[in-house]
């Protein structure tokens, strides 16, 4: 059994800010490629708005045609009740995902600006996305800005906790912290994710972290450090807000994950993912979007001492 439990957000996450569609059959070949991998968790699609977000108005489409492999999970994000009534939908047709995830930001500011709703609102709508999906899937909540708020500074810690405990009462028992813009040190990832596994032990707690000042990689050891062993990144380290995007203040890509793999497996952690053919799927995710990415590894290779 691996030692981590990494979830590949490429086809979600990564591609939700491109301003060009990926063709449909790009996509399903590229998140069969991530299962073949070893990854045991996939974010696959959204239940967005296609007017809103187009990259996604082939949801049901993607997830009809997507070969699966057993014991894998493959996430949707939700956004409202009428998202997750989608994903029931496409559950019942035979197809649908079997993981969603429910969106929280840790302040208000962020929170009406990203989402449209005060927190007070956010929550009631995330109560009704639990109740509406019917124990069909695993939850995941998400904190977004869980470490500070582009819009507010620091983010109290008590009042993330308060968050995590919410979710545990609705029955959601896997809650990712998420470092939205990059301002999480070593030393606040340590001690949140401690704070959470002392309060709220059986909560299985996930790192989602964006590398915006060069320090993903740093701080997801810390989160190791800490006791998280499961984590979510994207090849090329895509994904996040790019530029047009004001408030992520430019670059703010996920953790690439060629080079958190290589990193774990130089340090004796396995990830259970093939390193043979790593690189190889690095090299599609970079074609598929027709320009270089930002992966170190996929230009210097992997530690020649891994296998050693």
């Amino acid at each position: 059994m691996p030692d981590v439990t990494l979830c590949e957000c490429f086809a979600r996450d990564g591609l939700q800010h491109e301003p060009q569609f990926l063709e449909t059959g790009v996509k399903t070949r590229l998140i069969e490629r991530f299962a073949e991998l070893g990854f045991s968790r996939l974010e696959a699609t959204s239940y967005s708005n296609p007017a809103v977000v187009p990259q996604f108005a082939d949801a049901s489409a993607l997830l009809a045609g997507l070969g699966r492999k057993e014991g894998v999970f493959y996430k949707a994000t939700c956004a409202n009740v009428r998202a997750v009534e989608r994903a029931l939908a496409d559950l019942e047709a035979g197809f649908g995902a079997n993981e969603i995830s429910l969106l929280v930001s840790a302040s208000q500011s962020h929170s009406q600006r990203n989402l449209k709703r005060s927190r007070e609102d956010q929550w009631a709508n995330i109560a009704a996305m639990a109740d509406a999906a019917q124990g069909r899937f695993r939850l995941i909540g998400t904190i977004s800005v869980a470490f500070g708020c582009p819009f507010e500074g620091r983010v109290d810690e008590a009042q993330v906790l308060r968050d995590v405990e919410a979710f545990a009462r609705l029955g959601v028992q896997h809650v990712t912290l998420g470092d939205t813009t990059g301002v999480a040190t070593p030393h606040s990832v340590r001690r949140l994710f401690g704070q959470v596994r002392q309060a709220l032990p059986e909560i299985t707690s996930i790192a989602h972290f964006h590398d915006t000042r060069a320090t993903g990689l740093a701080n997801y050891i810390a989160a190791l450090e800490a006791d998280v062993h499961w984590f979510d990144c994207a090849f090329g380290g895509v994904g996040g807000h790019p530029a047009k995007v004001t408030y992520g203040g430019g670059h703010t890509g996920n953790v690439s994950t060629e080079d958190w793999v290589n990193l774990l497996e130089s340090m004796g952690v396995s990830t259970g993912i093939d390193l043979e053919k790593l690189l190889e799927v690095a090299a599609e995710c970079e074609q598929a979007l027709g320009r270089a990415l930002h992966s170190r590894v996929l230009r210097s290779g992997l530690n020649p001492l891994i296998a050693s």
